[in-house]
């Protein structure tokens, strides 16, 4: 462990072995960093504070401070970061409030810098968010979610596995999983092919995510029997499943009527 005599530690954090800390940092009460951490200056980690193991956070990132909501009323909360996460410069990642308890980030993410991440968001893994993202409070992104620069999430929404939003979009609904989606207002560009080849998805699979998108968004049937022609006609797989079980879940919520196909070939 290595920190910095310009630093200011509480002596009641728990810094695990190998953390490194950097110059004019100051970490707070009741947080927890684990082992082979890298700490830049110019850091503030507030109590409340869960970094996992071999995170790398640079300079002016502020961690588990307390929630921009006027609801919050200094109940106890955490914010989460898990292992092998980067989060680059001016990232601010918020606390969570009574609502969900906690703001988490999962492992092997990286938030590039300026990103903001509010109360009670909820990251899975593999997740890169560019530069200058913002998600506002109880913002849920499944895992391998990519979002680049310049975009605006709004509260509430639920971004599916393996999504991919192009820069400069604000997202005022939830997004489901596979897809590419852009503009204003956020519209369906196609299925992130790119993106699920690199993960190993087959070609079949990736043709059968396809049909059921294009069932879904470019045939122009209302939802009910949409999802009765993919139950239908796609053959059963666990992608179909996950796509289907998204849609009656964000259904409820009125959020996945007006997403639109912008380009029928995609």
């Amino acid at each position: 462990m290595s920190i910095h005599s310009l630093s200011v530690v509480h002596p009641n954090a728990k810094v695990g072995a190998g953390v490194v800390v950097g110059p004019f940092t100051t970490i707070e009460d009741d947080v927890v960093i684990g082992q082979g951490s890298t700490i830049g200056p110019n850091v503030t980690i507030y109590a409340g504070a869960r970094i996992g193991q071999n995170v790398r956070i640079f300079p002016g990132a502020v961690i588990a401070a307390i929630p921009q909501d006027l609801k919050f009323r200094g109940e106890y909360s955490t914010a989460e970061i898990g292992d092998n996460t980067t989060i680059r410069e001016y990232v601010t990642i918020n606390r969570g409030t009574a609502a969900a308890g906690t703001t988490k980030v999962g492992r092997n993410c990286l938030l590039m810098a300026y990103a903001h991440v509010a109360h009670d968001c909820i990251l899975g893994d593999h997740i890169v968010i560019a530069n200058n993202v913002n998600l506002a409070g109880h913002v849920v992104l499944e895992d391998y979610v990519i979002i680049e620069g310049q975009v605006g999430v709004q509260q509430f929404v639920r971004i599916g596995r393996h999504s991919f939003i192009a820069g400069g979009s604000l997202v005022r609904k939830s997004v489901p999983p596979y897809i590419r989606a852009a503009r204003e207002p956020l519209s369906y560009i196609g299925v992130n092919r790119i993106g699920l080849q690199r993960r190993g998805f087959t070609i079949a699979q990736i043709n059968a995510i396809h049909e059921i998108y294009r069932i879904l968004f470019v045939k122009g049937l209302n939802i009910t029997n949409a999802v009765t022609e993919i139950e239908a006609s796609v053959p059963l797989s666990d992608e179909r499943d996950e796509v289907v079980s998204f849609i009656g879940a964000t259904e409820r919520t009125g959020i996945i009527r007006s997403f639109q196909a912008l380009d029928n070939g995609s």
